[in-house]
């Protein structure tokens, strides 16, 4: 593999706004590696791909959910000779429901897909990222990350916890001219809304961005240099709200938006939404 190709290791691509990062990097002459659990997926877009354009594409079919995915991830990459430009952070998945009642083993799951896996990957290719000088981190985080959400307790203290670590690394790792950043969608259209039971609530009723639109916004916040995306002017304003309101109003209020009718205990994707 040519040592100056700008690789981007993107996670959870086979659909959403992974999918839609993986197309908009391709189109700004990244080679790409994109991982998720369906292979099937993965092919298909790695095909699309480069049937527009004149890059190479390696497919890792890998779960997050397995602790030794991380590292079996990066021998691939070391097995395959691929020198890391960019890692992109995007797996993860939500639940919906109430935390005394959703499984048990489903929001382990969670923590382990949005926080663990995501910690070990950027342990794990950051400091060649420092050695070399550039390059960085693209993680995906969520409005979620500015407020506690009563009925999705779990999967907004998972990116509470990611926005905090990518603030954190972002400054640590600026002066070595490397970029971190978070990339904070609100409601999304993608499977998530759908396999996580929150297409009747009112965050996803009252409109929700594409995915596209998404990732074309956190992927010039990252190459800007920029430390935190909020992706969209009514998201944005949301999360000035969080913080001028006192916290016991803006817990209320994401609670109301996120309990709609609970139809089942729990969904999920693997994918950022």
């Amino acid at each position: 593999m040519a040592e100056d190709a700008r690789w981007a290791v993107i996670t959870g691509a086979s659909s959403g706004i992974g999918a839609e990062l993986a197309r908009i990097f391709a189109a700004r002459g990244y080679s790409l590696v994109v991982a998720a659990r369906r292979h099937e997926r993965l092919e298909a877009l790695a095909e699309e791909i480069q049937g527009a354009h004149d890059i190479p594409v390696e497919v890792m079919a890998l779960d997050l959910e397995d602790r030794e995915a991380p590292q079996d991830l990066v021998e691939m990459l070391r097995d395959r000779g691929i020198q890391v430009h960019t890692l992109v952070n995007n797996a993860g998945f939500g639940l919906r429901g109430t935390f005394a009642t959703m499984p048990f083993e489903r929001q382990i799951a969670m923590i382990d897909v949005n926080v663990t896996a995501l910690t070990a990957l950027c342990r794990l290719l950051l400091p060649g990222m420092l050695e070399r000088g550039r390059g960085g981190i693209l993680n995906v985080a969520s409005t979620a990350a500015f407020q506690a959400g009563p009925y999705m307790g779990v999967y907004y203290a998972t990116k509470a916890y990611v926005l905090s670590l990518s603030e954190a690394l972002h400054e640590e790792a600026k002066p070595h001219g490397v970029t971190v950043t978070a990339l904070c969608p609100g409601p999304t259209e993608s499977e998530f809304s759908s396999t996580a039971d929150l297409e009747n609530t009112k965050r996803f009723t009252q409109g929700a961005m594409s995915a596209a639109q998404v990732a074309r916004i956190g992927i010039d916040g990252y190459e800007a240099g920029r430390a935190i995306v909020v992706a969209g002017a009514s998201n944005r304003l949301g999360t000035l709200g969080a913080k001028l309101l006192p916290r016991a109003v803006i817990r209320r209020i994401a609670g109301t938006l996120q309990r709609g009718e609970v139809t089942k205990p729990a969904g999920d994707a693997n994918e950022e939404g």
